[in-house]
């Protein structure tokens, strides 16, 4: 099938490379030139496992082009998708302005039937506008055409994109028009052939979907990090007791590791724009606005702790921070725990030496001009001068490190563990000071 798809971010690229591998001709399309460029000459913009190889096998092949010809990308693909950023306003609804530039766009250019397909992430009721957008340009023309607006949400993860997309456990679709579903259908058949993952619905409630499906993760990492601050207090130890909630089926293990917060592209702005469009429809969301309030308590406990240990004086100290981006197997830092304690220890006249498998370029490009970071080679490099550690994100490179090697470079053998990694008896065995999130009374940081 011939696509075309408005928006080469995170999702527009994996939607795209994995519609062409399937053998569809997709055409990607930005009004970004360089982006374009770049993805012309090989460059990937973005880290994602997988990506770079699918996107080189299909552009070789001609089955993905990238583009910044709007017109000619309307009139490419039957299928319109719109995978462009939704970036979250001063009151924290959800951004429609690129979304609707590109309904207009299609509007403007389209000659034949199109299905328009929502992909980014929206708040309930932006089909409704980018069907607006789209008549009101095709009337501006004195043009008819039918057209189709379907909403078609993504459930990706960053750092598993490409095998969520080819093997999903969901596909959602909200569409009013049988013949659209049974196009939609069509064009994910190669991605449903085990059983039919496909679930359609009408357009509001697909759109409700996504948000409800963030929400309801955040909601359960948040559950899980306020259950650690009061495991911390009482002198319990919250790793054994996730396992033992863990063990209900009704409950799960999934999404309920405590931490130092959560954030991305994805669950910070969901979380917001759905409370927002809560209030706008007349009712407050107490529960949503209370995980969005967890969390970003949470991303300061790392702070705490450091500050705990050192009677809160960190002026003149040194820190070593291993892991920059928001989770592993991504370069994205927005919203990263990491970004909140180190701007704090910089608040207070500490400095950092950080180290991250992959976000070590995106954290030049956020502190080009911060005189107290230093960008190390390894994780052994970002310990060499430090007075103690702080473990932010869970690569497996810093699962099993020596520790030895830790307590000879650290000034102080201390580690801040975000992710609880360790195990603290081990710790207290080799000397080393270790404070995880929610261990008991080794934690000993106040409110």
């Amino acid at each position: 099938m011939r696509i075309t798809i408005f928006g080469s971010g995170y999702v527009g690229l994996v939607t795209g490379a994995c519609m062409a591998e399937t053998g569809n001709h997709v055409v990607c399309v930005d009004i970004d030139e360089d982006r374009i460029a770049a993805l012309n000459a090989g460059e990937v913009p973005i880290y994602e496992p997988g990506l770079n190889d699918y996107l080189a096998r299909n552009r070789e092949s001609g089955r993905i082009e990238f583009t910044t010809d709007i017109k000619n990308a309307v009139d490419h693909g039957l299928f319109q998708f719109i995978a462009v950023g939704t970036p979250p306003d001063e009151d924290g609804s959800a951004d429609l302005k690129h979304v609707l530039t590109v309904a207009r766009s299609i509007g403007e250019n389209m000659d034949d039937y199109r299905i328009i397909v929502d992909k980014s992430t929206v708040p309930v009721g932006t089909a409704d506008k980018v069907r607006g957008a789209v008549h009101e340009s095709l009337v501006a023309r004195g043009k008819q055409c039918d057209f189709d607006v379907v909403s078609n949400p993504e459930f990706l993860k960053e750092g598993a994109a490409i095998s969520d997309f080819m093997k999903p456990d969901r596909i959602v679709v909200g569409t009013d028009n049988p013949r659209t579903l049974e196009l939609l259908r069509a064009l994910y058949e190669p991605f449903n052939r085990n059983h039919d993952r496909l679930i359609s619905m009408d357009v509001r409630s697909a759109e409700l979907t996504k948000y409800a499906a963030n929400a309801m993760l955040a909601t359960k990492i948040s559950f899980m990090n306020e259950l650690a601050n009061i495991a911390e207090r009482l002198g319990a130890d919250i790793e054994k007791v996730r396992v033992g909630i863990g063990s209900d089926p009704r409950v799960g293990y999934h999404f309920i590791y405590p931490g130092a917060g959560y954030g991305g592209s994805c669950f910070p702005k969901d979380v917001r724009a759905l409370a927002r469009s809560a209030a706008d429809s007349g009712y407050e969301a107490t529960l949503m606005n209370a995980v969005e309030d967890v969390n970003n308590r949470q991303k300061h406990r790392l702070f705490q702790k450091l500050s705990a240990h050192y009677a809160g004086d960190l002026s003149g100290k040194t820190i070593a921070v291993w892991g920059l981006s928001f989770k592993p197997n991504t370069d994205d830092m927005r919203e990263a725990s990491s970004r909140a304690l180190m701007e704090a220890l910089w608040g207070v006249g500490a400095a950092v030496r950080a180290y991250d498998p992959e976000a070590m370029q995106e954290a030049a490009r956020l502190y080009p001009d911060q005189p107290s970071l230093v960008l190390c080679d390894s994780a052994q490099d970002a310990l060499h001068g430090a007075d103690a550690l702080v473990i932010v994100t869970e690569w497996q490179e810093f699962r099993s490190p020596d520790f030895e090697l830790v307590k000879t470079e650290l000034r102080d053998p201390v580690i801040v563990d975000g992710r609880n990694l360790y195990d603290t008896a081990t710790m207290e065995t080799l000397g080393i000071e270790y404070y995880g999130i929610g261990r008991g009374k080794s934690a000993n940081t106040p409110a």
